[in-house]
């Protein structure tokens, strides 16, 4: 690598330290607490990632996704799964319509849905059914979806960041297991302290109104995701991350028969788990001012990764044991 691509790297992750301090003092307007959520949906936009965010009602995951996407100045979508939702819904559709060239020639034309956007909510996502999920598949990978036979390419930056409610089941659809690997984040909302709910509580019951402004536009996004793969990493890093993954997959070479992941474990996590544990980790190094990522930064992304990548079997379940605690050994 050339010293000046190095130089110019090295102020690029110096500028992205300031502007995420920013993001984070922008973002505190409104949102009060929840910092490590915060921190985990900023990684996951500035690593082209898209995010699942779930917790009980009330804990502002709709108003935390809105707050961002002012705090980026980013095109912002909301759609509101319900049962009867279909995929041209979200998708668009082909309309009849006259061609403006010639009044007497009829052609169709595509007209967009609310899933060209830049941030897309995609609020409750498990209350719509498995067809309409699957219309996001394509397009939360391959940043494209196809309607007619012909491809339309999303906007860039792209980013999916979906809610889910834990507590209620009737008129939900689970969501299958290749759509959960789509996500790069399982981040989970806990309820607020009692000071931050105090806070919380003044901040809404009054007329005060913060005013956010916009930090990084969509061409600063852009650059700091391709600044943040040019970061390099070393080989024990590297193969940390990868063992982390495929440590936790049931009789795996390295995996003791009588350990902890062949007893409570059905499945592990995919090779997925192992490029978004790098990528996270040099995220993670990039917004602390640091120009390559250590074991601590792979650890500190490592559960919103792996925690709906691996499944517990029935034992686990019967011995009160949580994904949470099988990482933690993992990582040990």
């Amino acid at each position: 690598m050339e010293k000046e691509n190095i130089g110019t790297e090295v102020e690029g992750v110096d500028a992205l330290v300031i502007k995420y301090n920013l993001l984070k003092k922008e973002i505190g307007k409104v949102i009060v607490g929840q910092d490590a959520v915060v921190r985990n949906v900023i990684i996951s936009i500035l690593s082209r990632g898209h995010c699942l965010l779930i917790g009980v009602p009330g804990l502002a995951k709709t108003l935390l996704v809105n707050t961002i996407a002012r705090t980026l100045g980013l095109t912002y979508s909301r759609i509101q799964f319900t049962p009867d939702l279909m995929p041209s819904d979200i998708l668009g559709t082909e309309i009849l319509d006259i061609n403006p060239d010639s009044t007497q020639k009829r052609e169709f034309r595509f007209i967009p849905g609310p899933l060209f956007g830049n941030i897309i909510l995609a609020d409750e996502i498990n209350r719509c059914p498995p067809k309409t999920q699957s219309a996001l598949l394509e397009a939360m990978e391959e940043r494209a979806v196809t309607v007619a036979g012909k491809r339309y390419e999303m906007k860039n930056p792209f980013f999916v960041l979906a809610t889910q409610n834990p507590i209620e089941q009737e008129g939900t659809y689970p969501l299958p297991e290749a759509q959960l690997d789509r996500f790069m984040f399982n981040v989970w909302l806990d309820y607020p302290s009692l000071e931050e709910e105090l806070l919380v509580v003044k901040q809404t019951t009054s007329d005060h109104e913060a005013v956010v402004d916009v930090v990084l536009t969509a061409e600063e996004i852009i650059f700091y995701q391709n600044l943040i793969r040019k970061i390099p990493v070393t080989d024990n890093v590297l193969n940390y991350a990868v063992k982390l993954a495929t440590n936790s997959r049931p009789s795996a070479n390295g995996v003791s028969e009588e350990g902890m992941v062949n007893k409570y474990l059905s499945w592990g996590a995919g090779p997925r788990a192992s490029q978004f544990l790098i990528i996270g980790a040099k995220c993670n190094a990039a917004i602390n001012g640091k120009y390559s990522p250590d074991i601590e930064d792979v650890q500190a992304v490592a559960k919103p990764i792996l925690r709906h990548r691996i499944i517990r079997n029935y034992r686990a379940e019967a011995d009160g044991v949580t994904v949470e605690d099988i990482i933690d050994h993992l990582m040990a």
